[in-house]
């Protein structure tokens, strides 16, 4: 694995765990903490991930990010949303979870259940 794919994979992780210590990385991954703290540190240049000291500390990715989520704009979102209520059934289970997947649960949270 080379040192891209290892931070791409460590992104990715993140992404999920959204919390992990470098400790547990460096396990991961097969490579020192020092290896896993400059990976975090070129990664926190281009992406909102941060490292916390202390007790529950650790490297965090920010609340709200997710890898490869795409958005839809506040217009395009209401459009889809004032076409909710002409659906029912299977598609409207689908158009919601568009809507959520591309970040209706940002401004509405479960409103529309």
């Amino acid at each position: 694995m080379t040192a891209t794919e290892r931070r791409q994979a460590i992104l990715e992780t993140l992404c999920v765990r959204r919390h992990e210590t470098s400790a547990n990385l460096a396990f991961e991954f097969g490579v020192t903490v020092r290896t896993i703290v400059n990976d975090v540190l070129l990664l926190s240049l281009e992406y909102p991930i941060y490292t916390q000291k202390g007790g529950g500390g650790g490297i965090f990715v920010e609340n709200g990010y997710y890898l490869h989520k795409s958005r839809f704009a506040d217009a395009e979102l209401d459009v889809l949303e004032e076409a909710l209520p002409y659906f029912s059934g299977k598609k409207r289970e689908i158009l919601l979870g568009i809507i959520l997947k591309h970040g209706g649960e940002k401004r509405h949270g479960k409103k529309h259940q």
